[in-house]
Formats: C-alpha cells, sequence, structure tokens
C-alpha cells in the first residue's frame, strides 16, 4: 500500500507526509511543487497537475492504495469577482472529480478529502455541527460544497470517503490575510474590527489537521463528515487584544459598525477592488464556531492548539521573516 498525498507539498501536506513516514508508510507526494523539505529523503515526489487527468493516471495508483486530496486554490490571493470561478473551480472541484476517476480506475476506495467551513455560509445555530445548512457565499465555498456532493456519488459506488471540513488553518509556512493584521500591529496602527469584537473566532492548527488526516486513515475512512477547528475559542477582541500586548504595539482595536463596513466592502468588492473576499467579511461578526465533538467520537481526535497560542505562534514567525532570523517584537532593530 502506498500513501498518496496530492497537494502533499503544500501546508497540511508537509506535516502529513511525515507522520506517515514515522509510521512505516511508503508515501508518495504528487505536487506541481517541490519545496526543499526533509521528508523527501524518505518520501517520493512525482509532479502530478490535478488539472490533467492522464497526469494523474500517471502515478500509478493501486487498488490498495490509500489517497488524501489537499490540493486547493485558496482565499489568498482575493481575487476580483469575475475571476473567482475560473480560479477555484478547475483545482477545487476538476481535480477532484479527476482524482476520484483515476482511483476508480485502478480500484482504490480510500479517500480523504478536505473541504472548508465555508460551504455552510451565514451561521444558523451555533455552534455549527455537521449537519448545518450548507449555502455557500463564494465561489471558493462553491467549489468545496460541489466536492462534497461528488463524494456522496462516489460513496454510493463503493468508494470510503472522509471529508474534513476546516476552520482557517494557520502554522508555519502560511499567512495569508494575516499578515496585513500584523503589519497593522507592527506599525502601532488601529486594528478594525468587524463589530464589536464580542463574537468567538476559531482557528485550527496545521497539526491538528494532519493528525485528523492521519486519523481518519488509522480509523478504516469512515464515510463520514467532519468540522475541524480549536476548542473554546475567545472572543475576536481578547484574541487581538492578547496579540498586540504580546507584540509590544501601541496599536487599538477599533469596533465598527458591521453593517456599515460590509456595505463598504461590498462596494469595492462591486468596483474590482476588493479588500477581503465577501466569504471572509460576510461572517466576520458572526457565532462561526464548529462543533468538533464528531471527531472526537469517531475517531478519537482531539485538537490540541489554542487559538492564541497559534495567533501568537504566526505573528513570530512573521517578525522572523522581516527580521531575517530571530524574532523582534515592534519597536526592536533587526540586530536586537
Amino acid at each position: 500500500m502506498k500513501h498518496i498525498i496530492f497537494g502533499g507539498d503544500g501546508f497540511v501536506g508537509r506535516y502529513l507526509a511525515p507522520r506517515l513516514l514515522a509510521d512505516g508508510h511508503e508515501v508518495v507526494v504528487a505536487d506541481i511543487v517541490k519545496s526543499d523539505l526533509p521528508h523527501y529523503r524518505d518520501a517520493r515526489f512525482v509532479h502530478t497537475d490535478v488539472t490533467d487527468p492522464a497526469s494523474i493516471r500517471a502515478l500509478g495508483i493501486g487498488a490498495e492504495d490509500m489517497v488524501y486530496n489537499l490540493s486547493a486554490k485558496m482565499l489568498s490571493p482575493i481575487q476580483v469577482r469575475a475571476k473567482r470561478h475560473d480560479f477555484f473551480f478547475p483545482v477545487n472541484y476538476h481535480g477532484t472529480e479527476n482524482i476520484l476517476k483515476a482511483m476508480d480506475e485502478a480500484g482504490a476506495k480510500s479517500l480523504v478529502h478536505f473541504t472548508t467551513d465555508m460551504v455552510y455560509g451565514h451561521t444558523y445555530t451555533w455552534p455549527q455541527t455537521e449537519d448545518h445548512p450548507c449555502a455557500p457565499l463564494g465561489e471558493y465555498g462553491m467549489s468545496k460544497l460541489r466536492t462534497e456532493e461528488l463524494a456522496v456519488e462516489w460513496r454510493r459506488r463503493g468508494m470510503n470517503i472522509s471529508l474534513f471540513r476546516p476552520r482557517l488553518i494557520i502554522g508555519p509556512g502560511r499567512l495569508g490575510i494575516l499578515s496585513k493584521l500584523f503589519k497593522l500591529i507592527d506599525s502601532n496602527l488601529p486594528v478594525p474590527m468587524i463589530g464589536s469584537g464580542r463574537n468567538p473566532y476559531q482557528f485550527i492548527s496545521v497539526f491538528d489537521c494532519a493528525s485528523a488526516a492521519h486519523a481518519a486513515f488509522k480509523a478504516g475512512v469512515p464515510n463520514d463528515v467532519y468540522n475541524l477547528g480549536s476548542l473554546n475559542p475567545p472572543p475576536v477582541r481578547k484574541l487581538l487584544g492578547d496579540l498586540v500586548k504580546h507584540a509590544g504595539s501601541r496599536s487599538i482595536l477599533l469596533p465598527t459598525p458591521a453593517w456599515a463596513v460590509k456595505r463598504v466592502l461590498d462596494m469595492l468588492d462591486l468596483i474590482n477592488m476588493p479588500l477581503m473576499d465577501p466569504e471572509q467579511y460576510l461572517i466576520a461578526d458572526e457565532m462561526c464556531v464548529l462543533d468538533v465533538s464528531k471527531g472526537e467520537r469517531a475517531l478519537g481526535w482531539v485538537p490540541q492548539h489554542r487559538d492564541e497560542d497559534m495567533l501568537i505562534a504566526a505573528y513570530s514567525e512573521y517578525r522572523k521573516k522581516i527580521g531575517g532570523g530571530a524574532e523582534a517584537h515592534v519597536g526592536q532593530s533587526k540586530a536586537a
């Protein structure tokens, strides 16, 4: 049995591959890029474009192989409205479809696939369980929901597919929209919040995502869907306030009327000058908290990382990158 990780050079894959290798499995990373990662001493890399069916077939998937699909186009960099469908769907939807068809041709039946919590759209009940209504607010969430519909279809044909819906994944190797927040804090500028900041904000650690994928394999790849998020997420105001304090910044947190900010962001989006994707700002003041207890009951998976620690760790990585190595707090020189 091989463990084939599509998108395995990316964010979650670079932490999943070492886990599988440590268990003694043969690991194949299928991706369009190859980074300088230590696990390539033991894992095999195969250049693979999921939008090209022939490229996937060339991998030589076997009937007994375990497949993970982590390939995806994300919300960063922000796309203008007219380009969103063509940006997300070729990889997120058609790429997944190509993987499933190649698995079927090979007789492979086990897939772990990551979608997103943005399949839910607006919050109707919280905490959100996996049976919360799905009504995505944009092309990213819709492209992921369509892959879940593919999974339902292929399960009927005999495949075992475990689906994961993560909140915003953070950890070493990805900053995304957080870099804008960190720049404000470094510049001692006000940090605007959409709304009062009393609602919680929930992350999920990349390490916890990798452990969830591993847990699904060990549990026999259940035909089900699982939320991925932290436990007990704090209010936005506390989360950001702790970060400002850690950074030694003079930034203040600035509550705003959510309805007014959203209309301004809507207008900027309409004239093709988006500051955020609508799927991000339209739910920014809502109670978007995922219930992750199903993963514990079915897979024995429990998230280990706190939101506060994750955000501070991401900021520390940001500071190291711009500071040339060691973390420097706001106001310190690079040589400090």
